[in-house]
């Protein structure tokens, strides 16, 4: 399973880059509001040249002209760019006429297996089910990836389940066990999968006991 951020802070991306488990990035508006500073194709540029992996940037309107103009515009950035589209009637369009220009796409608030078929049969790269905003709602999030992942599997789409929306490191095992092909996450989740209480209470033993020994032959 491939791992994501979803963040447009530059720093947070070095970090995991360092790290050596980042595939992409997936980006949005509102996260590109809590960073400012540089222009929004600034900072994807740059996301682009720290991950090789897919990025994903997403268009804010809501008809197709305005979502082809846009997201023909992010194609044009950066070779790894995919355009982030939301689950609509003129998204399925739009989707579909990326697909046949060659442009790939993610397509994103996606609340149900059929939302996610129709993206798939429009041509998405990437469907990407909120599984946190549905736990929200007293739903099961991961039903969708499952299905979606099934469904996948028996027909032989290409689109790839990219759990989104993700709150909790129980949520990208969920997720991995449930068949998704991506999970992306804030950097505070990544980081929390790093960390075990036990983990981090053997580093310290470990240290303090080097030390003792040390200490030993010093004396």
């Amino acid at each position: 399973m491939k791992i994501f951020l979803d963040t447009a802070e530059i720093d947070e991306i070095r970090v995991a880059a360092r790290w050596g488990v980042l595939d992409g990035v997936t980006t949005n508006p509102t996260l590109y509001a809590k960073v400012g500073g540089a222009s929004y194709d600034d900072v994807l540029r740059e996301i682009c040249d720290l991950v090789p992996g897919a990025i994903s940037a997403e268009v804010v309107a809501d008809d197709v002209d305005g979502m082809l103009e846009e997201g023909r515009h992010f194609a044009k950035l950066a070779s790894n760019i995919y355009v982030k589209v939301a689950m609509s009637e003129n998204g399925l369009e739009a989707i579909s006429r990326f697909k046949a220009e060659g442009i790939r796409t993610n397509c994103t608030l996606i609340f149900s297996s059929n939302q996610g078929l129709l993206a798939a049969k429009a041509g998405a790269s990437f469907l990407s089910p909120f599984v946190g905003r549905l736990d929200d709602i007293n739903e099961d999030g991961m039903t969708v990836i499952r299905e979606l992942a099934e469904i996948k599997a028996i027909h032989e789409l290409e689109a790839e389940v990219l759990a989104a929306s993700v709150r909790h490191p129980l949520h990208v095992t969920q997720a991995a066990l449930a068949g998704a092909d991506i999970v992306t996450m804030p950097f505070k989740v990544l980081q929390q999968m790093v960390h075990h209480p036990l983990t981090d209470k053997g580093i310290a033993q470990f240290k303090k006991d080097w030390e003792a020994a040390k200490a030993a032959l010093a004396g």
